[in-house]
């Protein structure tokens, strides 16, 4: 995920540059807290990790080599920024919001939750299915030097380091105003740095487990990817407004069975997908990550693998 922020004025821009100057004064760089005597040995450990994987990210996988990820920041909560996304009741195409610097995304990012579902009821008054999601990390594209969060530190190995790579990524290539090409890319330098990351240490327990996890996704997203075909071919159709309603109500029941079934049979729990409320905007959120990451897999795999010729590729592309 990638945050704008901007010194205009407005009530929105306010929010977001005192969000983000808090959180700037709870850095601390990671050396300091590890040499706390303050300092859990669980959190101490999880920071050791996050320097570890920022080596193997410069010298392994072409990132940045900068101050991003050398601080640590204590937030106190379990998610930095809610993301609201908006999709009108018969389209699948997001509304977007456009900021100086990133460019048009298909969120809007706000430091406290409740600011976030007021935006989301007052755009859901106007008639837009609505959706927002908890974000645990993020990055300002190198523009701030982004700390490691508290909220970060209870994932497991694997998503930690990979959410690093991922937001890294964002600094080698970053296409304004195509929010779906810049995550996409994310994820596929987050998933092929993940399973480097792991194989270098020879953790092949983790890494098929990671490998699974990775492909049980991917058949969950190709049911999401039928599902908004589907759909648009109801919203597109001549019926009236009802009919489209009652299809598409079916259809997104069809898809939280299909996928909570999915889910049980690889022995996961399909608790989320059961109980959640999907809509239009769910499932784009859903696909902003994935949506084209099959492509930007084919690309790296033309490249035998090779990072500096799929970060070149991945520009060309960008270019067209």
């Amino acid at each position: 995920m990638v945050l704008s922020l901007s010194l205009l004025t407005g009530c929105y821009y306010m929010q977001a540059a005192k969000g983000q100057w808090e959180l700037t004064l709870k850095r601390e760089p990671i050396e300091e807290v590890l040499a706390s005597d303050d300092t859990s040995p669980e959190l101490a450990a999880r920071l050791r990790l996050v320097l570890e994987a920022r080596e193997f990210a410069i010298d392994e996988l072409g990132l940045p080599d900068n101050d991003t990820y050398r601080t640590y920041a204590d937030i106190e909560r379990e998610y930095v920024v809610w993301n609201v996304f908006a999709v009108p009741e018969f389209s699948m195409q997001a509304k977007t919001w456009c900021f100086p610097i990133v460019g048009c995304v298909s969120y809007r990012g706000y430091f406290a939750r409740e600011a976030a579902e007021r935006k989301a009821r007052s755009l859901a008054q106007q008639g837009y299915d609505v959706a927002v999601g908890g974000v645990a990390a993020y990055s300002t594209l190198g523009n701030l030097r982004d700390p490691v969060l508290s909220s970060m530190m209870s994932w497991d190995d694997s998503q930690l380091v990979g959410v690093l790579f991922h937001e890294l990524a964002h600094q080698v290539l970053y296409v304004k105003n195509d929010t779906a090409f810049n995550e996409s890319f994310a994820t596929a330098v987050e998933e092929f740095g993940v399973l480097r990351w792991l194989q270098s240490r020879g953790l092949h327990a983790e890494t098929n487990e990671y490998d699974e996890r990775r492909r049980l996704r991917q058949d969950v997203m190709d049911q999401v990817a039928n599902a908004r075909e589907e759909l648009e071919a109801i919203y597109a159709s001549d019926t009236a407004e009802d009919q489209k309603r009652s299809a598409k109500s079916a259809r997104l029941d069809a898809l939280r069975k299909a996928v909570a079934e999915k889910l049980e049979r690889a022995g996961r729990d399909p608790g989320g997908w059961l109980s959640r409320d999907l809509n239009n905007a769910r499932l784009v959120s859903m696909t902003l990550y994935e949506g084209r990451l099959p492509e930007f897999r084919a690309l790296l795999a033309s490249c035998d693998d090779d990072l500096a010729c799929f970060y070149e590729e991945a520009r060309r592309l960008a270019s067209r």
